[in-house]
């Protein structure tokens, strides 16, 4: 595992492009930057705090999440959800995508690094803009990734300390959670993804670690990370077998030790259908 790019507070939000290369974000410092196919990292976004989410948009550009949920296209910014449509919400964190390109995004209730915990919820932004909210009581919202055949929702409960599954109906709301997966005493599920066979793959953001599951909850394999504070992944490359791990800065022994690091995975994973959410 190599690191290709380090200096930042706290790395989240890794997306493949496949035109472009990895978008991450910068959550603690500001910005979306963009590392290229040539090792090169330009800011594409500046300043913008708190983009634990991120995905691309069918019609160019790309989804953000934060104090809002916003496509930002060539310098414009459009707001799909904001935090004023539910009451007690602050913000939003992580996101997916299904294959008709709907956001699944988790609500933050609190200060994540300043308060105590307040549950927030998961909501879904339909095709034609509008929201719903479709499960609650997420103590902190983590990553959010589809089954193969788009039937599950997982969805990480960093503070509940498991990782949730939810069944996915045909309107694209959800059935009752059920715990999928813990990743153990003092152990946090982060940002995760699937992989094409099925398996999901968990960021331990207290473990050092990347936390393989079978698609029957099962563990089967840790792949280690240099640094312990590990945020999210991302399947990339021509063949989704390139595997972006994304860090951030505790325990790094450096103030901007938040790091991009890359290796190759035995398995590729899904690709992550666009956003089709008009503004």
């Amino acid at each position: 595992m190599r690191e290709v790019a380090t200096g930042y507070g706290l790395v989240e939000a890794p997306v493949w492009d496949a035109a472009r290369g990895l978008y991450f974000s910068d959550v603690h410092n500001g910005g979306v930057y963009l590392l290229d196919a040539a090792g090169a990292v330009s800011t594409v976004i500046p300043k913008r705090k708190g983009v634990g989410g991120m995905a691309l948009h069918a019609g160019g550009g790309l989804v953000v999440g934060g104090r809002n949920i916003a496509w930002v296209k060539d310098g414009e910014t459009r707001v799909l959800l904001s935090p004023d449509t539910v009451p007690g919400i602050i913000g939003f964190n992580d996101f997916t995508t299904d294959k008709a390109g709907r956001i699944y995004v988790g609500s933050l209730a609190f200060k994540v690094f300043s308060e105590e915990p307040k549950p927030g919820f998961l909501h879904v932004i339909d095709l034609d803009g509008s929201m719903r909210t479709i499960s609650e009581g997420v103590m902190l919202t983590n990553g959010l990734g589809f089954s193969p055949d788009g039937r599950r929702l997982y969805h990480s409960d960093a503070r509940g300390g498991h990782v949730r599954v939810y069944d996915v109906k045909p309107d694209g709301s959800v059935g009752p959670w059920q715990v999928f997966a813990e990743l153990g005493e003092g152990h946090v599920p982060d940002g995760l993804k699937v992989a094409a066979d099925g398996s999901v793959w968990i960021a331990d953001a207290r473990g050092g670690r990347v936390a393989v599951f079978e698609p029957d909850g099962m563990h089967r394999e840790d792949v280690a990370v240099p640094q312990p504070m590990v945020t999210s992944l991302c399947f990339a490359g021509p063949d989704l077998r390139d595997l972006y791990v994304v860090t951030g800065s505790d325990g790094s022994g450096r103030e901007h030790g938040g790091s991009v690091f890359r290796t190759r995975a035995p398995v590729a994973g899904l690709p992550l259908a666009p956003a089709r959410v008009t503004a």
